[in-house]
């Protein structure tokens, strides 16, 4: 494993313990890797209209578009499950698909091991921004 992945699956398990979620008691974090090396956390924030509640993986790239990010290669997301890995969400993996499809997708258990996929094995035959472009 590299320094970076190490760094940022070490953040992204961090970021968990940062979670706000008294309704589902379900701690969720996301670490994003920019382009240019710089580590984005995010993690879920619950609300009471639980349909207002935003995941740790939207978190983690609304933080990093408003500090100006916009071109990332990785994402490591972690929650409390421990006997299998679990992937982000269908929302979260077509908001994610918005930046790109060409993402390294950590999926993290709570001791650290991991296991490598990609964003496009999470969402073989995905919706793009590519079409939308006028012919």
């Amino acid at each position: 494993m590299s320094d970076k992945v190490k760094e940022l699956i070490s953040k992204c398990l961090q970021a968990r313990d940062m979670a706000y979620c008294p309704y589902s008691r379900f701690p969720v974090a996301a670490a994003i890797l920019t382009a240019d090396g710089a580590i984005i956390t995010g993690c879920n924030v619950e609300n009471a209209s639980y349909g207002l509640t935003v995941c740790a993986e939207r978190t983690a790239i609304q933080r990093a578009v408003v500090e100006g990010y916009r071109k990332f290669t990785a994402i490591a997301v972690t929650c409390d499950i421990k006997d299998r890995f679990v992937g982000p969400c269908g929302a979260c993996r077509q908001v994610l698909m918005e930046f790109g499809s060409d993402w390294i997708v950590y999926l993290t258990k709570p001791d650290g091991s991991y296991k490598e996929t990609s964003l496009l094995e999470l969402l073989p035959l995905a919706f793009s921004p590519a079409h939308l472009a006028k012919n």
